[in-house]
């Protein structure tokens, strides 16, 4: 698989407290000189697109609380080579600045949502925020930063009675709602009281609203298979990412928030791209970095499980 894919973590700051990535509580937060500048993630862009990255997407923490982030976004869009600019959001923040981030170059938004109903939202969440998202979630489809996905975590004992409630979002929106394995990273969730295979998510859609329809889509080299509900708007779309192994179709890199490169989510290797950018390095030997780790990423893509704790807010989602 060649590895044209980085997911950027522009923050480790958000706005909620999900209870799988960093439920309320004590704040361990980068401290804000350590995280990487715009002109810093700019050249790193820059130089990986010459590795062979065409797709880029903005991750946190949440993106939207990074002050200037239209900037960033204007700024990565003129990058020759870059085929797709994406963001991923919790969606409270985007309903007032949908239609700058479209003017400025971003083509396309994945929404976390984990519930369709308040109470719930805000138990999973800590905020009583998701009329904020329902109305960021329209707003994006007004601007058409589409296609949008609607990305949904299952967890045991927390919203698995949601599950119809969100699948039949895809009967009247133009959107892929998506249901994604819980993958604990850290103590806050445990593996067996959490997970919730895809399998059983799928029996409970289809026992609500009968069969799905297999669907071929665009974004083919992503790990969701997609669905469809009969006379539906959009697709329901499955990310088994503990019921199946897909490390072999792996065509990503995470760049954390303090600028570090990750070519594996659950590797405990990381490559320090930013120390060699502040002592001085020029253009020449940032590229020979960067190209070390595209080689050696191969070393990476054959792991299953954690292999240390860490929070997604700080490696970017």
């Amino acid at each position: 698989m060649s590895v044209n894919y980085l997911r950027i973590s522009v923050t480790d700051r958000c706005n909620l407290r999900c209870i799988y990535c960093h439920p309320l509580g004590g704040c361990d937060f980068i401290e804000h000189k350590e995280i990487l500048r715009f002109e810093e993630i700019h050249r790193i862009v820059r130089l990986f697109v010459g590795c062979g990255i065409r797709k880029v997407r903005l991750t946190g923490g949440e993106p939207l609380v990074r002050k200037n982030i239209v900037h960033l976004v204007r700024e990565l869009a003129d990058i020759a080579g870059i085929e797709e600019l994406a963001l991923t959001t919790n969606g409270v923040l985007l309903e007032p600045i949908a239609a700058e981030l479209k003017d400025a170059g971003l083509q396309r938004v994945n929404i976390s949502v984990d519930s369709a109903e308040r109470e719930s939202y805000k138990h999973i969440t800590g905020f009583d925020l998701l009329p904020k998202v329902t109305k960021g979630i329209y707003k994006a489809i007004e601007v058409g930063l589409t296609p949008i996905k609607l990305n949904t975590v299952v967890i045991r004992d927390v919203n698995v009675l949601q599950i119809p409630a969100l699948a039949q979002m895809s009967l009247y929106l133009s959107v892929a709602v998506r249901f994604i394995e819980c993958c604990p990273t850290s103590k806050h969730i445990k593996l067996a009281s959490a997970h919730v295979p895809n399998s059983e998510v799928r029996r409970i859609i289809e026992r609500r609203f009968g069969p799905l329809s297999p669907v071929l889509v665009r974004d083919t080299d992503g790990p969701a298979l997609y669905f469809r509900l009969k006379n539906s708007a959009g697709t329901i779309g499955f990310i088994s990412s503990r019921s199946s192994i897909f490390c072999q179709k792996c065509n990503r890199l995470r760049l954390t928030s303090d600028g570090k490169v990750s070519p594996c989510l659950y590797s405990a290797h990381h490559y320090d791209v930013k120390k060699l950018i502040r002592a001085g390095a020029g253009d020449q030997a940032v590229l020979d970095f960067l190209k070390k780790i595209l080689h050696e990423k191969s070393r990476y893509t054959k792991l299953n499980s954690p292999a240390q704790e860490f929070s997604m807010q700080k490696i970017g989602g």
